[in-house]
């Protein structure tokens, strides 16, 4: 399949993917789980029941993987969503209310390892780690010998923009964070941490290298700037875009790449300033109701051509190599999608600052009261 076909086609699978989240969030969790105790519940080969209960973002799954990893296994999975990784982690900080999969970016799998809310993976029960990754994924900052996570996806934030509505390309995070220039067209992450990061950039700070007066400064322009901005999008940034809601907003690479196969007057920039990386990972938290089939569902994820279909319908950069290998040249050479060497000199993963973090809340708090 050429890449014409995917963005052909890529309408049909928003539509259908934003189905799949309605469809999930409809499901209360606690019903999902109700007959998790029935005698009548199928059992695998390794004594599990065939059920897993995943929680993952919105439109970030193959149009077909659900299926067919029950196909392959014989396990049902139900998905539900969350908009922020804040919001995945209030949902776990009192005790696991029954997920087995879930899918933090890297200075959260950080923050949860160290709350001791993740459980170790047993790696040889997800051989396709070792087979597929690329190298570059295989040992990280955030998780030395991957100890709590499997890589899924790697990302950039930037602004993702209508050029019909843009007097010239906003390559600056000024547009956003800085000017009124655009004053309520536009939308921003509801994220504390990476707000606060990303300001920090803008005035030429490394992500990791604000101070507790960083902060109070970033929370005066925050306060300052609020008034010129539409919504802080609970993971539907791109939807608001695509809407004509909003002409600019901050957004991940990927779910801009998603709209722009929808609508040409849609593009998607890293400001000349720099950004923040992110990567979006699988574990399987403590308290998991099925850990075995937590472990065979990441396996499968990272199989060539179970990864090769997420990664055609949600159009972001790939660590697995072996599905990346399977993908049409547009895909590998899209510069939305892999940013140029020059631009990512100037990004920086994030790292949890358990102090830091407390603060981004208390005045990203402060800053929605405003």
């Amino acid at each position: 399949m050429d890449f014409k076909t995917l963005l052909d086609n890529a309408q049909n699978r928003r539509s259908l993917l934003k189905g799949m989240g309605v469809a999930a969030v409809g499901l209360t969790f606690t019903g999902a789980l109700a007959g998790c105790g029935e005698k009548e519940a199928k059992k695998l080969a390794n004594g599990e029941e065939a059920k897993l209960n995943f929680y993952n973002w919105d439109t970030y799954i193959g149009e077909t993987t659900l299926e067919d990893f029950k196909g392959a296994s014989g396990v049902d999975v139900n998905m539900t969503l969350f908009a922020s990784n804040d919001e995945l982690f209030a949902k776990l900080k009192a005790g696991n209310p029954g997920y087995d999969v879930i899918v933090p970016s890297n200075d959260f799998v950080e923050r949860m390892a160290a709350a001791d809310m993740l459980m170790p993976l047993d790696f040889a029960q997800i051989p396709n780690f070792e087979k597929n990754v690329a190298p570059e994924f295989k040992d990280v900052p955030y998780d030395p010998k991957r100890k709590f996570s499997m890589p899924y996806t790697w990302l950039s934030l930037g602004i993702g923009y209508r050029k019909s509505k843009v007097k010239a390309k906003p390559d600056s995070w000024k547009v956003l964070f800085d000017s009124p220039e655009y004053k309520g067209r536009i939308a921003l992450l509801s994220e504390a941490g990476d707000m606060f990061r990303l300001y920090g950039k803008y005035l030429g700070k490394s992500v990791n290298g604000l101070t507790p007066e960083d902060i109070k400064t970033i929370e005066a322009m925050m306060i300052k700037q609020k008034p010129n901005v539409k919504a802080f999008h609970e993971d539907n940034g791109q939807d608001l875009l695509l809407s004509g809601e909003v002409d600019l907003v901050l957004e991940y690479n990927g779910d801009i790449a998603q709209i722009m196969t929808e609508d040409d007057d849609i593009d998607f920039i890293v400001p000349k300033e720099g950004s923040q990386l992110n990567s979006d990972t699988l574990c399987i938290p403590k308290g998991a109701p099925h850990p075995k089939n937590a472990h065979a569902f990441i396996n499968y994820l990272l199989d060539a051509e179970a990864g090769k279909k997420i990664t055609e319908t949600i159009l972001y950069p790939t660590p697995n190599a072996a599905a990346k290998a399977l993908m049409p040249d547009d895909y590998k050479n899209n510069p939305v999608i892999f940013p140029p060497a020059d631009v990512l000199a100037k990004c920086e993963y994030a790292k949890f600052n358990p102090e830091l973090q407390a603060k981004y809340e208390e005045a990203f708090t402060r800053v929605r009261a405003a």
